[in-house]
């Protein structure tokens, strides 16, 4: 399964999350996933989740001139966008729960691939 696949399952609760700590900009968001260890987001990943989330009544934004040039959108969490992080959090722990107690640990899936194909077993393919 392709990462990007993952990743935009749980994007948005993250972004709720960052945005659940304090009011933010979209550079300030990026930066705080990207600390989090969500590498190389690009801000044509960030704008469509920030929309979405702003249509759904889930965050409000505000503009604001920057110090240091353009306006800023800055954006902040509704009532409606707690509840559904909290949500979110009670999901997400269920399903990563869940997964973590059929899933094997990354090193020992690797060992396991390797002897199924030393074994002449292999991978899936249907």
């Amino acid at each position: 399964m392709e990462e990007a696949q993952l990743l935009r399952g749980i994007l948005e609760g993250c972004v709720l999350a960052v945005i659940a700590e304090g009011e933010a900009y979209g550079y300030e968001i990026i930066a705080r996933l990207e600390e989090g260890g969500f590498d190389d987001l690009l801000e044509g990943t960030l704008y469509p989740i920030l929309t979405r989330l702003a249509k759904k009544g889930m965050i409000s934004c505000r503009k604001e001139k920057s110090p240091y040039g353009p306006m800023r959108k800055y954006y902040s969490i509704t009532r409606d966008g707690r509840q559904a992080f909290l949500e979110f959090q009670a999901n997400y722990a269920k399903i990563t729960a869940a997964a973590n107690a059929i899933l094997p640990k990354p090193s020992a899936a690797a060992n396991g691939m390797e002897r199924g194909n030393q074994e002449g077993g292999g991978t899936y393919e249907g």
